[in-house]
C-alpha cells in the first residue's frame, strides 16, 4: 500500500471521527487516527482537530441567530450577587460573606456567545466542550448536536457552573437553577480552598450531610424563590403549596415530602436558611466513654 492510498485512507476515517463526535460527543480516549510519533503527539492533534470541527459547526449553526430571553444590559456578576446574596447572608457570619459572593461569581458563567465559545476552547474533555456547544446552540434556538432532546439548562463541572440563557425564560414558580448549583458549592468546596479559617472539626464550607445535598440544594432553591416572590408568611405559604402543585420541585432520587416539610419550616422562622441547613445537618456526635 503506497503512502498516497494510506493517507487517503487515514483523512476519510479521520473525517468518521468527526461526524461520530459531533453526532454523540464521543471520541477515541487515544486518538488513533491522527498521524503522529507516539501517543501523545497522536492524542494531542486528534483533540485539536475534533475541536476545531466543533466550532466551525457551531459558528455555522449559530449564523444569524440572537440570543433570546437574557435581560436589558445584562451583567452575569451582578445578576449572580442579587440571586445569591440571600443566601449567602442567611447561611454564613458576616465576615465570610465577601468572599462567599466572590466565591459564587466566579463559578457561574453565563453562555453568552463570547463565554461559549472561550469555554468550548478552553474545556479539557472533548465530550464537556461538546455538552456545552449544545447548552448553547439550545439558548439559540439552533439545531442541536445529536438530535432534540431534553435540553439542559446547565452544566457543572468542578468549580464552574455553566448556565444556558434559557435559565431567563424559566417559568416554574420555585425554580432557579443559579440557586441550586451555588448551593452545591457549599458542600462540595473546603474552606481553605477559598481562604476562610478552617480546622479538622471545619473542614467544609457548610456541614451537609451527604445524603442530604440534593435535598439540600432543592431546599435552597425553592426557599429563594419564596422569599424572592412573597413577604408575609402566609403568602410563601400560599406560594409553596401553588408552587409545589405547579412544578416537580425535585428529582425522582429526592424524598418530595421531606422537602416540602424542610421548606413549610423555614417559612417559619426568622432565619429560613439556617432551618434548611440545621434540617439538612449531619447527625450530631455522641462521646461515649
Amino acid at each position: 500500500m503506497n503512502s498516497t492510498h494510506q493517507s487517503n485512507r487515514g483523512s476519510v476515517r479521520l473525517k468518521q471521527e468527526v461526524a461520530h463526535y459531533l453526532a454523540t460527543g464521543e471520541a477515541d480516549p487515544l486518538g488513533r487516527t491522527f498521524p503522529g510519533e507516539d501517543t501523545l503527539e497522536r492524542l494531542r492533534g486528534y483533540k485539536r482537530y475534533l475541536r476545531s470541527a466543533l466550532i466551525e459547526e457551531v459558528r455555522c449553526r449559530e449564523h444569524g441567530r440572537r440570543q433570546r430571553h437574557a435581560p436589558a444590559d445584562f451583567d452575569p456578576a451582578s445578576w449572580t450577587r442579587r440571586k445569591v446574596e440571600p443566601m449567602i447572608t442567611g447561611l454564613f457570619p458576616l465576615a465570610e460573606r465577601q468572599v462567599m459572593l466572590d466565591v459564587a461569581e466566579r463559578s457561574l458563567v453565563f453562555l453568552t456567545r463570547q463565554a461559549a465559545h472561550q469555554a468550548i476552547r478552553d474545556i479539557g474533555f472533548l465530550e464537556d466542550a461538546w455538552m456545552i456547544a449544545n447548552i448553547y446552540l439550545g439558548s439559540l434556538g439552533a439545531a442541536t448536536f445529536g438530535g432534540e432532546g431534553d435540553r439542559a439548562v446547565g452544566l457543572s463541572l468542578e468549580t464552574k457552573c455553566y448556565v444556558s440563557l434559557e435559565y431567563f425564560a424559566e417559568e416554574a414558580p420555585l425554580a432557579d437553577y443559579v440557586v441550586h448549583e451555588v448551593a452545591h458549592i457549599f458542600h462540595n468546596c473546603k474552606r481553605r480552598t477559598v481562604g476562610l479559617p478552617h480546622s479538622h472539626h471545619k473542614e467544609w464550607l457548610l456541614d451537609v450531610a451527604f445524603v442530604k445535598r440534593k435535598t439540600f440544594a432543592y431546599a435552597c432553591e425553592a426557599y429563594s424563590r419564596l422569599v424572592e416572590r412573597a413577604r408575609p408568611r402566609q403568602g410563601r405559604r400560599l406560594l409553596l403549596a401553588q408552587g409545589s402543585r405547579a412544578s416537580k420541585l425535585c428529582d425522582d432520587f429526592t424524598d418530595r415530602a421531606e422537602l416540602l416539610d424542610i421548606l413549610a419550616d423555614a417559612i417559619d422562622v426568622r432565619n429560613g436558611w439556617r432551618r434548611i441547613l440545621v434540617r439538612c445537618s449531619p447527625p450530631k456526635r455522641t462521646s461515649t466513654y
